[in-house]
């Protein structure tokens, strides 16, 4: 796999919204809030593979979740099967392949088209004033105990997320009983996660012992993505994307479901 830079600057909006809308009754959609709602459908395409969207409704008019690349927040309001969505979100300002950055610009865009939305068992539709469906959504469970997932980038402690080297395979194993295990590229690891609600901590973690000279660089990566791995606060799962986060919302690793 390419290597891939990413920078992983905050823009300070992310903190500061201008208001807070009230959501409204929700009886005439369904209720769209307590639940991560995975993107499944944009537009009529499937979202891209290995890039997580996803979008959580606030019972106090907020909306916030990933567009793929950078994390968003913005404002809704809701009248019966109504729903207005804010056109101006404010995000992180991390930068991707052009390809994602293309989708994120187009998801937002289709959010802040919403007219009207569904919810109908574990699946959220929020279409257009043509009646045409936008975004098509499925509640996704947060549980990672007992799932297994392999690395597609992680935080490389320079302030950036880079992809795995070439030849090698990360992964992360979670266990039911609270351990956590996997390769870390060279090594094999182990160690224990807790989690409370969104909220997660990884370690310590051990490895085995061995040295690899191929390719070049896999010490040093082994490294900071153990290092990635511990400094995680929160996590999110968002299809079949593993999204985890330091306690500044920085990306710490990201994986895609095995």
């Amino acid at each position: 796999m390419n290597k891939i830079i990413v920078s992983l600057g905050i823009c300070a909006g992310m903190m500061l919204l201008a208001a807070c809308a009230s959501s409204g009754s929700q009886t005439g959609g369904g209720d769209l809030t307590g639940k991560v709602w995975a993107l499944t459908d944009l537009m009529g395409k499937p979202p891209m593979a290995g890039v997580g969207i996803s979008a959580e409704f606030s019972s106090d008019g907020k909306v916030s979740g990933s567009a793929g690349c950078n994390r968003y927040i913005g404002t809704y309001t809701v009248s019966g099967n109504s729903i207005t969505i804010s056109s101006s979100m404010a995000t992180t300002m991390m930068m991707c392949d052009e390809s994602v950055m293309e989708q994120e610009s187009a998801y937002l865009k289709a959010l802040a088209e919403a007219k009207t939305y569904a919810v109908k068992g574990d699946q959220l539709t929020l279409t257009g004033a043509d009646k045409n469906s936008l975004a098509i959504y499925k509640a996704q469970s947060q549980d990672l105990s007992g799932t297994s997932w392999e690395v597609t980038g992680y935080n490389n402690g320079k302030q950036a997320v880079t992809g795995t080297l070439a030849g090698t395979t990360l992964t992360a194993d979670f266990g039911k009983d609270g351990s956590l295990s996997g390769n870390a590229g060279c090594n094999t690891y182990s160690g224990s996660y807790k989690v409370n609600g969104d909220q997660i901590t990884i370690g310590p973690l051990a490895s085995t012992m061995m040295a690899c000279d191929q390719p070049e660089g896999v010490m040093e990566q082994e490294a900071q993505y153990l290092a990635a791995l511990q400094s995680a606060a929160t996590y999110q799962i968002e299809g079949n994307v593993l999204q985890l986060r330091t306690k500044d919302d920085a990306l710490a690793a990201i994986f895609n479901r095995k």
